[in-house]
């Protein structure tokens, strides 16, 4: 999608010239306040619920501190890399997700005095990609909603447990309530108990029988009504996200100064607090003693790749877009860095949280760590952890700020996620939305309220299981690797180079063109093969999926990457000329198709 870009007055040129600049549009594109506001949104999406509950699991899945190897490789040879791309491809200019079309040219850089008033310049974004991968934007959005319809479910469920935690005896505290079962077995504070493969403990009822209440529902087959109270607090949920983006950033980069920090002051409080339990000893050498053996399998290394490209999010489009918002020459070399690292370190700092409360469950137990660190996904954050903290002296606060946190860091990505959307979309019809951003923001967020009320039903988590495995699994990654290979291969990495220079000063060095050019692409063509020929059965609670969810499923997954080659067929059928002339405007990017002169002459197009 493209955009009518501000540029710096300056003297116009004959209609049709080269370099002619069409009359810009009235409305100005709108800048971070503040340096800050910027890298706490990039943060806040960066740092969410996968870096609490689905780091720790993988890595003692993992070998433990063995895998903290195969973790550091693929972060310093595949995710900063594509995150300082994504940086660098957003960061001057007021374009989104998607490259421009044929009859929305953008307007051609002005000269080096004007680039230093601080005007906005054009995307290298939509400079860089070739016109056949706009259709690389259109599947960022698909995916970018259908990632809102599962993931703002599970931050209304953190919403319902921080309700529920304002009491003085937590509810999933014992088994003395009308939703508990024969087989509910409360440990804590008792001897003699035994815990059997039929025991379920108070946390473990409480989530599936009262919040979810999954013994309404018959499967996918039927899913049953939908719970109310899950309705009004997914309600407030997308209350808070479209008065905090309504406004653009101005309004969500002072959000984040509180749902960026406060995960962090959490954090803190629960890990001094886990440290000082009974038996967290057990969980932190758990988490860290190193299997070294587990470095010899290929699936411990895909599973590293996979966690740091989902954990940092290149190719969501959500660093193209809030990196659009910066002034030129922003430098988004230091940010990278420092954003990711961050968001490495908080991964890190999240696996001493949870494991410490783990070793602590399995001295209250009288087993091993193993036994009781089998949960993964939501289920860490909505039975295991919530069960140690129901039996810890000051239960109640340390219930109420966990919950707080989790709401924290769901909201921060949320906000990207949907700010991704609502850039490509208000970039590619400036003049219609420029002055409506609130109307269409309200529109967007309907449509993400009412796509998540299958999320809501009795049966919802199960469609929450399929929407997290398909929604944006295998058709994300293959996103990026689109992505990247447009801009190394066809735009080419020297010009790339050349266009960073004239942002920062300097030219990346040659690891970053290595990467750029063959090292991140290949890691994303081996996790993508990797993912597509080795799928486990579904399965939550006891619950397997019938194989026309799998179905349904790939068929999803497919729904967002069918953008791609259609645009491509699209864009060929459209395109005046020959077979060969079409191809040859189409796979250049748009700066090279419409400047061949500086191609004959030998000299860069200068950016």
């Amino acid at each position: 999608m493209g955009e009518h870009c501000p540029v710096p007055a300056s003297p116009p040129q004959q209609d049709g010239g080269p370099g002619a600049v069409p009359a810009p549009p009235a409305h100005p594109r709108d800048k971070w306040s503040k340096k800050m506001d910027f890298l706490l949104s990039v943060v806040g999406f960066a740092v969410d619920l996968g870096n609490v509950w689905r780091f720790p699991y993988i890595c003692y899945q993992n070998g433990g501190g063995a895998f903290l190897i195969p973790y550091t490789l693929m972060a310093v040879f595949g995710g900063v890399p594509l995150f300082y791309m994504e940086l660098a491809l957003g960061h001057p200019a007021p374009c989104g997700t998607t490259s421009p079309t044929q009859d929305q040219q953008p307007y051609e850089i002005p000269p080096a005095p004007c680039r230093a008033q601080g005007e906005a310049q054009l995307s290298q974004a939509a400079r860089a990609c070739p016109p056949l991968s706009t259709g690389v934007g259109f599947a960022i959005c698909i995916i970018g909603l259908y990632v809102s319809f599962y993931y703002n479910t599970i931050i209304a469920w953190a919403l319902y447990y921080f309700y529920s935690s304002f009491s003085g005896t937590l509810p999933w505290a014992s088994c003395d309530n009308p939703w508990n079962t024969p087989n509910c077995t409360n440990y804590f504070g008792r001897n003699n108990v035994t815990w059997t493969n039929f025991s379920r403990s108070p946390a473990e009822e409480f989530y599936t029988r009262k919040v979810l209440e999954l013994q309404k529902s018959g499967g996918l087959y039927n899913v049953g009504g939908i719970r109310w109270q899950l309705l009004l607090c997914l309600f407030l949920i997308f209350t808070i996200v479209y008065f905090s983006l309504w406004k653009g950033v101005k309004t969500s980069g002072k959000v984040v100064w509180v749902t960026a920090t406060l995960p962090y002051l959490v954090l803190l409080i629960l890990l001094v607090r886990g440290a000082t339990l009974p038996g967290a000893w057990r969980g932190v050498l758990f988490y860290l003693r190193p299997d070294w053996g587990k470095l010899l399998s290929t699936a411990v290394w895909v599973d590293a790749a996979a966690q740091i490209f989902f954990s940092l999010g290149p190719g969501f489009g959500v660093l193209l877009a809030l990196a659009s918002y910066n002034h030129f020459h922003n430098n988004c070399y230091r940010d990278a860095l420092i954003t990711s690292a961050v968001n490495c370190l908080t991964s890190f700092l999240s696996g001493f949280v949870i494991f410490t409360v783990l070793g602590y469950m399995a001295e209250m137990r009288d087993v091993e760590v193993e036994d009781v660190a089998r949960d993964k996904g939501p289920s860490l954050l909505f039975i295991t952890y919530p069960e140690a903290i129901a039996n810890m002296v000051g239960s109640t606060f340390f219930a109420v700020i966990f919950f707080l946190m989790m709401i924290t860091l769901g909201l921060d990505s949320t906000f990207g996620g949907l700010e991704a959307v609502i850039t490509a979309v208000m970039d590619e019809y400036p003049q219609v939305l420029a002055q409506r951003r609130e109307l269409f923001v309200l529109g967007l967020i309907t449509v993400c309220f009412l796509g998540s009320l299958s999320t809501l039903t009795y049966g919802g988590a199960y469609v929450v299981k399929l929407l997290e495995e398909f929604g944006a699994g295998c058709s994300i990654l293959a996103v990026v690797l689109l992505e990247t290979i447009a801009v190394s291969w066809f735009y080419g990495i020297q010009r790339f180079s050349h266009d960073v220079k004239a942002m920062l000063g300097f030219t990346p060095g040659l690891f970053w063109k290595v990467c750029w050019a063959a090292i991140s692409p290949a890691l994303l063509a081996f996790i993508v093969a990797s993912s597509l020929l080795e799928q486990p059965p579904l399965a939550l609670f006891g619950y397997q999926y019938p194989a026309w969810s799998t179905s349904l499923g790939h068929l999803v997954g497919a729904s967002s990457f069918i953008c791609i080659p259609v645009y491509m067929v699209y864009k060929l059928v459209w395109t005046p000329g020959s077979l060969k002339q079409r191809l040859a405007v189409c796979i250049r990017p748009e700066k090279t198709a419409r400047d061949p002169q500086a191609e004959t002459v030998g000299m860069e197009p200068v950016l």
